[in-house]
């Protein structure tokens, strides 16, 4: 038997109850395949505020540090908006990233076919198939740039500075390359170089590290376009490398167009197979507390751990296999269930997956 650490974030909002239903699932993976996890719970973000006075406990990082990989739920609210931005909970999630070197984000868009309906697309644009992974750069750009308020010449004004450098650009779009000789081999490096000189460089990089990847077919898309086409033929993508902020519209663009955000996983990984895990939606502090919530992305995301951080690639695969059959018999959480068709519990489920297990 295999014993594998895992640090738990759940957040804020929603993100305890779909975490309950993730970790349930790999307990019960675990005792199907032979393996134990054990969990670690940790705060951050707002829970952290309510209970420590910081959004981002200072232990936080070297816990992390000391176990196999990361499964977060969702932090932030409305609840935590007044406070000053550096203590703001989705500030931690930039500092989670930076001081465990996550510089590489996965964001796959699936589109199942049982869920084709809830696509706003038109059929003929998505294709037989959806399937894209967006590759995103994490830790760099204008998110971690120089940021501050000045006199201006139209008085205070407010200023964030993208940077990039060579090195940053170049490790990510390995990541990407490297992705894309898994799949269909073809990449899309999304940039605005007609604009940025940080695109120019970004899109010199990407293009220098293609010559060491001659399978892949390498096209280069404005992120206006990108944008575009995503809604226009989603269907014409497979992998999609761009930079933070572009990655940060583009990846929630595409969850949409499978339907809901509540589906899709997402993984932010540092070099070797270190990585934290999270599902691509927010808190919904909304609907927090309901048991309505979809736990799909935050299961998806625990089998996304298994597979790129502790090489469990078939007990990811069961995993998978079971979403997918559940979503073939007709269950839905409120958020995919068609007008006029009964939804069921977040409980429910997580309970109906494992049972496929």
């Amino acid at each position: 038997m295999s014993d594998y650490r895992i640090a738990v974030i759940p957040g804020d909002g929603i993100g305890p109850e779909i975490m309950d239903e993730a970790l349930r699932t790999l307990e019960k993976a675990g005792s199907v395949f032979g393996h134990s996890f054990s969990f670690t719970k940790l705060l951050m973000g707002g829970a952290a505020y309510d209970a420590v006075g910081t959004c981002f406990p200072e232990q936080t990082v070297p816990v992390c540090r000391s176990h196999d990989a990361v499964l977060l739920g969702a932090v932030g609210g409305p609840k935590w908006d007044a406070l000053p931005g550096p203590e703001r909970p989705e500030k931690a999630l930039l500092k989670i990233r930076e001081g465990l070197g996550l510089y590489a984000n996965l964001r796959p868009a699936i589109m199942h076919k049982a869920l084709a309906g809830a696509c706003p697309i038109k059929p003929e644009n998505v294709g037989d198939s959806m399937d894209l992974l967006i590759v995103r750069e994490l830790t760099g750009g204008i998110y971690f740039g120089e940021h501050g308020w000045r006199d201006g010449k139209f008085g205070p004004e407010a200023y964030d500075v993208e940077r990039y450098s060579e090195t940053e650009i170049r490790r990510i779009a390995h990541v990407a390359f490297k992705a894309a000789m898994a799949r269909k081999k073809s990449l899309v490096s999304v940039d605005k170089a007609n604009v940025l000189e940080t695109s120019r460089l970004w899109r010199r990089v990407v293009s220098e590290v293609s010559a060491e990847y001659p399978e892949v077919s390498l096209s280069h898309m404005y992120v206006d376009n990108a944008a575009m086409q995503l809604v226009y033929r989603p269907g014409q993508f497979d992998v999609i490398l761009t930079s933070n902020m572009f990655g940060d519209i583009l990846s929630d663009e595409a969850s949409m167009i499978t339907g809901s955000l509540g589906m899709l996983p997402s993984a932010s990984l540092s070099d070797g197979s270190f990585g934290l895990y999270e599902p691509s939606h927010g808190s919904a502090p909304d609907i927090a507390g309901k048991g309505i919530a979809n736990p799909i992305a935050t299961i998806l995301s625990a089998s996304m751990m298994l597979r790129y951080s502790l090489s469990l690639a078939k007990e990811a695969d069961a995993i998978d296999y079971a979403v997918e059959s559940v979503l073939n018999s007709g269950m839905r959480t409120a958020d995919i269930a068609e007008p006029g068709t009964s939804a069921i519990s977040t409980a429910a489920m997580g309970e109906a997956i494992r049972a496929r297990l």
